[in-house]
């Protein structure tokens, strides 16, 4: 049964720094995201294909749905390459590590063998990393829409005490996000890559593939809820609010 590690394991170092299995997987899928976008921008028609037609329904129906959040399409459109790259971005990499095979390639050291590739997402540093750039993108496009002192005045607030200690809480709010953010999508994708080596080990070949299907699925889910919460916690951000 393959050893599970509760983080990623080092494959080897370049100039002191640590190149890990699941940055490693994260580096091929951004590669490989980068490279299918080259390709579909130098294929996109006036009159779309199937591919383009699906993935233009996809773009729409995500655009109704943030113009719901944010009210209006002028805000959907232009913070909709943010949504929609962290959500690619997450799915992409939860349904690779998922692949048969992912997990087989291993290199050994000594009596340990270390997997290759992992997901992404089973590695807290790179939930943590994915959770502080969604938190700091929320605060800065609402610096920018706001300006530095109305935008502030959600954080520090002298004009009464009460005012004061809510943006207390606010800074609060912006740090257990962060926290949340990264536990929650570490936690599901990790236990989800946990459940199948059990079940590969206890049942191979059949029984796996309905928990593989199942973690499919949850792994489009958690990319969708991720993606869902920035844009949530970035609609009151670019709104003046007064307290």
């Amino acid at each position: 049964m393959q050893e599970i590690s509760l983080k990623a394991e080092q494959l080897f170092s370049i100039g002191g720094f640590g190149m890990t299995n699941s940055l490693l997987l994260s580096i091929f899928v951004s590669f490989l995201l980068i490279i299918f976008a080259v390709i579909f921008r130098n294929k996109i028609k006036l009159i779309p294909g199937k591919i383009q037609g699906i993935v233009e329904m996809g773009i729409e129906g995500l655009l109704g749905l943030m113009e719901s959040v944010l009210g209006t399409k002028e805000a959907a459109e232009k913070y909709l390459p943010l949504i929609a790259t962290i959500f690619i971005f997450i799915l992409a990499s939860n349904w690779l590590g998922l692949l048969p095979g992912v997990g087989s390639f291993v290199l050994s050291e000594g009596n340990k063998q270390i997997p290759l590739l992992r997901s992404p997402a089973a590695d807290l540093n790179f939930t943590l990393a994915l959770a502080v750039m969604a938190v700091f993108a929320t605060n800065f496009f609402g610096l920018i829409t706001l300006g530095i002192f109305k935008y502030g005045k959600k954080f520090l607030n002298f004009s009464n005490p009460i005012n004061f200690f809510v943006g207390i809480l606010e800074m609060i709010s912006e740090i257990s996000r962060i926290v949340s953010f990264s536990f929650r999508l570490f936690g599901n994708v990790f236990a989800g890559e946990v459940l199948l080596i059990i079940i590969v080990f206890l049942l191979p070949y059949v029984a796996p593939i309905p928990f593989l299907m199942m973690e499919l699925f949850v792994g489009a889910i958690q990319a969708f809820i991720f993606s869902m919460l920035t844009l949530v916690f970035l609609s009151p951000n670019i709104t003046a609010t007064e307290h």
